[in-house]
């Protein structure tokens, strides 16, 4: 295993507890016992409230810990006031391969922008939040390896080390069941570049309001070069690049360059050279996925967006929406800038799901609109009636600007769901 010894010095000698046992869990809880078989090691199922339950469901209050892997999921506040050690597999990765890993951060685009800067990058590891724990490829890394990682505000929250390569997208209000508040969740995400080293690369992007005061405030210093980016003001030659991307949008638009600066330095190779691996780059699944066409419609999956600017820039991306899908878990977000789009959006149908739906509706129903409506939780019933009311050569498109765990595992079930009762049709 690559520099096996420098992870293993930040493990060794020390009472360990993993807090949470998921894909993270189970991956640190492996490497491990690989690393140091029979060193002390807890894996604790469940934190809740400064308790743990180990792995016989019992539950415990005392800490006998002196180094603590946190999963992404469980907030920091169930943890004691302590002496121990708080560490995630993210920040033990990245103090040992920080130097080789391009880190992408940003509410909305993270996986697209990480999965297209690791189609960019020949021979380069996609890992991270995109579904591969960092800790599953140890055996692919050598000396010259690059390593792509898509992080979220979770993992980002412990970190000691920032990546070499660090690009923060954007940044919208979410997670708020999770944080504090909303600069929690901003703060969260600005670790990507608060422990970079200098002659490191912060890429953030200006266009994003919320991001660039943050970025920019001065109450804090990043010791890395900055790189601020933005649509506006990028050139000829970047320009007739990003009319090779496949992806729709501005937002694509806006991903696609960050991704094309970043493979231009890492290659140190001018941007001309990626024209033709951009052009060939297929969007992922469930992120303005186009279904195809059924009964004389077309359908459209982003059941990714979990917000309401991700539902709104999927309505401008496309140009014609006929019929709109909205709602889910309502996790208590602003929906005011979406009310104020639906009022001015050329829409003949919206869909109002969950509660997260309900409060849009509610919100919306105090104000004058054309489209018509549909309250309903079942994707059964959704689905057949989208198709009865959008007419030959129409659009639907599921962005429901909400989280699905009222009602399915994740976004990806969701969107599953939803092109299940379209082939129904």
């Amino acid at each position: 295993m690559y520099r096996e010894k420098q992870l293993k010095a930040l493990l060794e000698g020390h009472t360990i507890l993993v807090a949470g046992y998921g894909r993270e869990g189970k991956s640190a809880e492996n490497l491990i016992k690989r690393l140091l078989p029979g060193a002390p090691l807890t894996v604790a199922t469940q934190v809740e409230g400064g308790r743990w339950k180990d792995a016989a469901d019992r539950w415990h209050s005392d800490w006998p810990f002196d180094l603590v892997i946190k999963s992404p999921g469980i907030p920091t506040f169930h943890f004691p006031q302590s002496t121990f050690r708080l560490s995630s597999l993210t920040d033990l990765f990245l103090q040992v391969y920080g130097d080789l890993t391009i880190g992408v951060t940003g509410t909305k685009g993270k996986s697209t922008t990480a999965s297209l800067i690791h189609h960019l990058l020949p021979g380069s590891v996609l890992a991270g939040n995109i579904g591969v724990p960092l800790f599953d490829i140890l055996d692919q890394l050598h000396e010259g390896s690059l390593v792509v990682a898509e992080l979220s505000c979770h993992q980002l929250e412990v970190l000691h080390r920032s990546p070499r390569v660090a690009v923060l997208l954007n940044l919208y209000e979410e997670h708020l069941d999770h944080y504090g508040s909303y600069m929690d969740y901003k703060m969260a995400k600005l670790q990507i570049a608060l422990h970079q080293r200098e002659g490191d690369h912060f890429f953030y992007c200006t266009d994003n309001e919320e991001l660039r005061s943050l970025v920019e405030c001065g109450t804090w210093k990043v010791e890395s070069e900055v790189h601020p980016y933005s649509l506006s003001s990028i050139s000829d030659e970047e320009r007739t690049l990003l009319d090779a991307s496949p992806l729709a949008g501005d937002h694509n638009r806006s991903n696609a360059l960050v991704a094309c600066r970043v493979a231009s330095l890492v290659l140190n190779q001018p941007l001309s050279t990626l024209h033709t691996p951009l052009s060939t780059f297929q969007g992922l699944r469930h992120r303005m996925e186009r279904v195809g066409v059924v009964r004389g419609i077309t359908w459209y999956d982003d059941s990714i967006s979990t917000i309401p600017a991700a539902a709104i820039a999927a309505v401008k991306a496309l140009g014609r929406v006929d019929t709109l899908i909205l709602g889910g878990f309502d996790r208590g977000i602003d929906y005011g800038p979406l009310v104020a789009f639906l009022r001015g959006a050329p829409l003949r149908n919206v869909v109002f799901v969950g509660k997260a739906g309900n409060r849009i509706y509610e919100e919306l129903s105090i104000f004058n609109f054309q489209f018509s409506i549909l309250i309903e939780d079942d994707y059964t019933k959704i689905v057949p009636w989208c198709a009865d009311h959008t007419p030959q050569g129409g659009t639907v498109l599921l962005s429901p600007a909400a989280a699905s765990y009222d009602a399915f595992r994740n976004f990806e079930h969701r969107g599953d769901f939803f092109r299940e009762q379209i082939m129904n049709l």
